[in-house]
């Protein structure tokens, strides 16, 4: 269950890089790929309700890190003034 990390930019401009406990990300998201801010957002839902799964049967908790990161995503999508914009997965890496 390697940590990963992805770097995205999003439709400001603004680059950020996100954390997951588990590679899960590498199964939604493809360095090089735009989302749609809707879409982007289910697929990090998805991930990190994924990576919190695999890091709870693996040691019988949640994992609070990965909900975080959601918790920061969702926030940075609320602000943003563009909902209909693209989000660019620039990099992954383990």
């Amino acid at each position: 269950m390697p940590e990963t990390f992805w770097t995205v930019r999003w439709p400001d401009g603004a680059e950020e890089r996100l954390y997951s406990p588990s590679s899960v990300v590498t199964e939604l998201f493809e360095a090089g790929q735009s989302y749609p801010v809707p879409d982007f957002l289910a697929r990090a839902r998805t991930a990190m309700e994924r990576a919190s799964g695999r890091v709870e049967r693996k040691y019988g908790f949640a994992c609070s890190a990965a909900m975080d990161q959601l918790g920061r995503i969702e926030a940075r999508v609320a602000g943003l003034p563009d909902q209909k914009g693209k989000v660019a997965c620039l990099e992954i890496s383990q």
